[in-house]
């Protein structure tokens, strides 16, 4: 008995629990739409400033987002905010970004 209910418990956990997770995919702009993120599940991305539009790939974990697209130099690293927003690396031009419904 007391296995069945250890069993039952553990299979409940494992498909609950994933869903409990909020995903970062989803299209987050600035107030204007001047800069557009579009985050896709499986880490895939279109970062849009002003028209351009760049292919990049994406992982978050804990409190940031590190954002690799095509032609940098080196990764951007966004921060998190409870909120759900995302903020550039202080002193960039990057505005707050939220994410749109």
């Amino acid at each position: 008995m007391l296995r069945k209910l250890l069993f039952l418990i553990t299979g409940l956990c494992v498909m609950v629990l994933p869903g409990c997770r909020s995903s970062m995919a989803g299209t987050y702009s600035d107030a204007n739409g001047a800069v557009i993120l579009e985050l896709r599940s499986g880490g895939s991305a279109n970062f849009t400033f002003m028209g351009d539009v760049q292919d990049c790939s994406y992982k978050s974990g804990g409190k940031q987002l590190t954002l690799s697209c095509k032609g940098d130099a080196s990764p951007t690293v966004l921060a998190i905010h409870d909120d759900g927003s995302l903020t550039g690396p202080p002193g960039t031009f990057m505005p707050p970004l939220r994410k749109q419904k």
